[in-house]
């Protein structure tokens, strides 16, 4: 094992017998031709697809000898749950998939994926000069296929684990996080978590969180060459977009030591406006809606009642809103913050079998993003993020992942397993 001296990690070959055959284990051909699969299953939210990319990956799980526990999730009774972290899209049908390598035990390690991916149109998986491209290859369905490489591996080895080994891949994880959520409430659990979500090389122990807003402003409606007589909405959300910035600046002034590198640890961000029905007629009701950073550690209570207290202060400044004031609500996920207790060994545990998998030590740094941390860590487990490709190229047009990355990351989990589990 390697040492931990100031913020370097010095680590050592691998010398175990058991960690040298896990390693030798790793089917690199198996891993790039999984992952084509499951880039080839259009797994976008809204379409059956989301049901039959988690069938493949209980089948793959089942023919590894893994015990599998796939059920089709109660969407209504999870959504009346008090704790329900939203959906921002219909579903009609949506599975849960787990599965358990070892004894009946708590398992001694997770490895989680989200299996779910925004729309795109490109689901080639074509492969170019060691990268492959198409929608999920970075978010994240390169972790996927990395941790199904791991267990396959540990497998092949002919480990016999001490504590079981589990795997956890959910749906809805890009608009709320149902999938981790009912994954939970059906009782799955385990001493630590490891979701492989694109980190760029860094380990990510804590996420800060989002929700998405909703801002309806009132006006009068009259004729536009008589506009001095109507209220333009358009113009009262001006007043509104000025508090939205002035409430961003206010809350990127002292950033959490683990965003301090981002240029804004806590965006606001307006992504859609409408508004008016008639270029003549002076509107009467402007609709904005966006995304809203939560500070990590913040309640999501005290996040919305910061928000919708700069709101009314922005309208007791305009007779108008004064009287009119701004509708605000919040539909959609809810993403609040999530972070790695200090001193808990993963983070360690993790940053050893990356560096002794090859790879340098590992920057340690959180993210502004939400994700399905914040639920296992809620839960009490122990949970950071370690996963191939670059969250840069997540949803993007040009989405990406080195196959190098996921094949390291393959071995990195594998090793990880077994240092938790054998």
């Amino acid at each position: 094992m390697g040492v931990l001296s100031g913020d370097r990690w010095y680590s050592c070959a691998v010398t175990n017998e058991i960690e040298q055959a896990v390693l030798a284990a790793v089917d690199d051909e198996r891993i790039v031709a999984e992952l084509r699969e499951l880039v080839q299953i259009p797994s976008v939210d809204v379409t059956v697809a989301g049901s039959d990319v988690q069938a493949w990956c209980a089948q793959r799980l089942e023919k590894l000898g893994l015990r599998v526990d796939h059920w089709r999730l109660d969407l209504p009774r999870l959504a009346s749950d008090p704790d329900f972290p939203g959906m921002e899209v219909e579903r009609s049908d949506a599975w849960g998939c787990v599965g358990v390598l070892g004894g009946d035990e708590t398992p001694g390690l997770i490895l989680n994926g989200h299996v779910d991916v925004v729309p795109g149109s490109d689901f080639s998986a074509r492969v170019e000069d060691g990268v492959m491209w198409g929608r999920g290859t970075c978010d994240m369905k390169g972790g996927v296929a990395a941790i199904l490489g791991a267990v396959a591996a540990v497998v092949a080895a002919g480990i016999q684990l001490r504590k079981p080994l589990a795997v956890h891949t959910v749906i809805g994880e890009e608009d709320g996080g149902a999938g981790a959520f009912a994954t939970l409430r059906r009782g799955h659990r385990g001493e630590a978590c490891l979701i492989a979500e694109p980190t760029a090389g860094a380990l990510i122990p804590a996420n800060a969180g989002s929700l998405t807003f909703r801002l309806e402003v009132p006006g009068l409606a009259t004729h536009g060459s008589t506009r001095s007589r109507g209220v333009s909405a358009i113009e009262k959300f001006t007043l509104v977009q000025a508090a939205l910035l002035e409430l961003e600046a206010a809350r990127n002034l002292d950033p959490h030591p683990l965003l301090a590198h981002l240029d804004l640890a806590n965006p606001l961000s307006v992504g859609t406006i409408s508004a008016g029905d008639w270029a003549s007629t002076v509107p009467d009701k402007l609709i904005a809606e966006g995304r809203y950073g939560v500070r990590l550690g913040e309640p999501l209570v005290e996040a919305r009642n910061a928000f919708e207290r700069a709101i009314a202060t922005a309208c007791a400044k305009d007779d108008w809103l004064r009287e009119h004031p701004v509708k605000v609500s919040w539909p959609g996920g809810a993403f609040a913050s999530g972070v790695l207790s200090d001193g808990d060994p993963l983070l360690a545990e993790t940053a050893q079998a990356v560096a002794d998998t090859g790879r340098p030590a590992p920057e340690v740094r959180g993210a502004p993003y939400g994700s399905d941390l914040r639920q296992y860590a809620a839960a009490g487990i122990p949970t950071l993020q370690y996963g191939p490709g670059d969250v840069r190229y997540a949803h993007a047009a040009d989405e990406h992942v080195v196959l190098a990355d996921v094949l390291h990351a393959a071995r990195t989990y594998a090793l990880l397993a077994v240092r938790r589990c054998g």
